[in-house]
C-alpha cells in the first residue's frame, strides 16, 4: 500500500516559525536520525519509507513498525510528523508525500533524499542486472524522482524563498570501491545531479546540496561488511582517521544545518561528513 494510511487527515499547522520537510528512507539509519534531528529543531516532517522488502535485495528493509516508531519519537522530540509509505522509484507516490506535506502544513521548505540500498559483492560483469538496477533506481533514480516531485512545491513558496533540496551521496562517489561498482556509480551520479540542480535553481532561493558520509553504523554498512566477508561492520573503522564508525545522528546534524535558512550561501556543494575517509 502506498500512502499515509490513517494519517491522511490534517495534523495541524507547523510550529511558530517552523519549517516543513519530506524525508525519504525514514524508517531507520540516517533517514530516521534526520527525521529526529529536524523534529528537535521544530520541523514538521513527512517521514517516507517503502516499509517493505525488495526481492532483489538479500537483506531486510525497514518496516512499518520502525517507521511508526520514528514518527512517535519525532513527536516526543517536539516536532510534528506523519508516516507515509512510498517507494522512491514511484514518482507519483512521492508526489503524494509532497502533497501530504502541503495539505497538512501549508507548504514545503525542504526535501531530503536519504533512501539508499546496497548490493554487490562481485565484479560488475558478474553482478545480476536486477541487482544493479535496484541500486541505481533507488540510490540515484530515487533522488531524481524526489526532485521532480518536491522542487515545484519548494518553488511555490513566496519570495524570498529558502527552500532546500538535499541528498545523501557517499565517499563512494569519488573513491572506487571494489565489488560495489553500481553503488559507486549511483552516488557519483547523485553528486553530478546536485550540481546540475544547483545551476538550474539559480537565484530562485531554493538550493541543492548533498552530504557524503563515510562508514556509518547503519544497515547498509552491515550489508557491505557481509559482501566483503567481514565478521562485523566495525572493521571499517580503520579506514577513517577518526578511528571509529560514524553515528547516523552525526550525519543527520549536517543535513539539518543544510536544511535551515542559515545555509543559504551553499548550493551545489557535496559536503564530506566522512570521518576523514576521503583524505
Amino acid at each position: 500500500m502506498t500512502g499515509p494510511d490513517s494519517q491522511a487527515s490534517r495534523v495541524g499547522h507547523p510550529q511558530q516559525g517552523g519549517r516543513v520537510a519530506v524525508v525519504t528512507g525514514a524508517a531507520r539509519g540516517i533517514g530516521a536520525a534526520t527525521v529526529l534531528a529536524l523534529a528537535e529543531r521544530g520541523w514538521s516532517v513527512v517521514a517516507v519509507d517503502m516499509a517493505a522488502d525488495d526481492p532483489h535485495l538479500p537483506y531486510p528493509m525497514g518496516t512499518r513498525a520502525e517507521l511508526d516508531a520514528v514518527v512517535l519519537a519525532a513527536k516526543e522530540a517536539g516536532g510534528q510528523a506523519v508516516p507515509y509509505v512510498a517507494d522512491v522509484r514511484d514518482t507519483d507516490a512521492l508526489r503524494g508525500a509532497v502533497a501530504a506535506a502541503v495539505d497538512n502544513w501549508g507548504g514545503l521548505d525542504a526535501a531530503l533524499a536519504v533512501a539508499g540500498v546496497m548490493t554487490g559483492g562481485v565484479p560488475l560483469w558478474e553482478q545480476s542486472v536486477d541487482e544493479e538496477r535496484v541500486v541505481m533506481d533507488i540510490c540515484l533514480g530515487g533522488v531524481m524522482n524526489l526532485a521532480r516531485a518536491a522542487i515545484p512545491a519548494l518553488l511555490a513558496r513566496p519570495e524570498p524563498r529558502s527552500g532546500r533540496f538535499l541528498a545523501i551521496a557517499s565517499a563512494a562517489a569519488t573513491k572506487g570501491l571494489p565489488m560495489l561498482a553500481a553503488y559507486c556509480a549511483a552516488k557519483a551520479g547523485v553528486a553530478g545531479l546536485i550540481r546540475a540542480l544547483a545551476a538550474e535553481l539559480g537565484s530562485s532561493g531554493v538550493t541543492a546540496n548533498a552530504v557524503s558520509p563515510g562508514s556509518t553504523d547503519t544497515a547498509i554498512l552491515a550489508e557491505t561488511a557481509r559482501l566483503y566477508g567481514l565478521p562485523e561492520p566495525g572493521r571499517f573503522a580503520y579506514q577513517q582517521p577518526v578511528g571509529r564508525l560514524l553515528k547516523p545522528a552525526e550525519i543527520a546534524s549536517v543535513l539539518a544545518f543544510l536544511a535551515g535558512a542559515e545555509s543559504g550561501a551553499m548550493t551545489g556543494s557535496i559536503v564530506s561528513a566522512d570521518g576523514g575517509l576521503s583524505l
